[in-house]
């Protein structure tokens, strides 16, 4: 875990209240797929939680959707600004039980840890397969940047307005090793009664302090209640009670 400062190079909308950021800093902290950051905002006591799209170099990738004022100031921040950000925080996802035809489903705003891990998972020979889940057809985002890196994609709308009609359910493939998610919980819950295999699934929650300290983002488990921000935000199937 580190607290340092990064400016931003790149801030720009991407799909309907999605926005990009790009971010030059000390990365040196950013080691799995999976991970999260967390932004502090002036004039805000709590820091925001993003989970990293990418890494190159000293250039941090953030893809973040406008849900409140903390993120509508992030949305109107120029080049230039300078930023307090913490990185290294969160388990990440653990790749070595990926399997040679991993699956990938990310929902929304859960749709940018995928890109990273996408990344890690073809670099060691892995077929890759994504599915993509939004609302409408001006959600979707990173749908051409996965097929650029060689994934097999498919992305579902519920209105149908692009790609296939209905939920990532809808649209699962036949074979697949085993499964990598982050998305909202209705699709988390959907998912799992849905995959053949095991898998890892990457929870979105609002959290404190992010570190740790406080216990606001717990889940339950097999092995009692995890913190999302310091066990997670990275759990396996077989471990998570979910509730009725």
């Amino acid at each position: 875990m580190q607290d340092t400062i990064f400016t931003i190079i790149e801030n720009k909308i991407i799909a309907k209240d999605v926005y990009k950021m790009l971010l030059c800093g000390d990365t040196s902290a950013v080691g799995n797929a999976g991970e999260f950051v967390n932004i502090q905002l002036d004039g805000f006591y709590l820091r925001r939680p993003i989970s990293v799209c990418d890494v190159e170099g000293d250039v941090l990738t953030l893809i973040y959707k406008v849900v409140g004022k903390g993120t509508e100031v992030m949305s109107k921040m120029p080049e230039g600004t300078d930023l307090q950000v913490m990185t290294g925080l969160g388990n990440g996802y653990d790749l070595s039980l990926s399997g040679d035809s991993p699956l990938l489903v990310g929902g929304g705003v859960g749709v940018p840890p995928m890109y990273l891990l996408a990344k890690r998972l073809l670099a060691q020979g892995k077929r890759v397969s994504v599915v993509l889940g939004f609302n409408t057809a001006d959600e979707v985002f990173y749908e051409e940047e996965f097929k650029a890196l060689g994934c097999d994609v498919t992305v579902t709308t519920v209105d149908g307005s692009r790609g296939v009609k209905g939920f990532v359910t809808d649209a699962l493939p036949e074979a697949y090793t085993y499964f990598y998610t982050c998305g909202p919980m209705p699709m988390f819950r959907a998912l799992n009664k849905a995959v053949k295999t095991s898998g890892q699934f990457s929870f979105e929650e609002r959290m404190g302090c992010g570190f740790g300290a406080c216990m606001g983002c717990s889940c339950k488990t097999l092995f009692g209640n995890k913190r999302i921000c310091k066990d997670g935000p990275v759990l396996k199937k077989e471990e998570i009670i979910w509730a009725d």
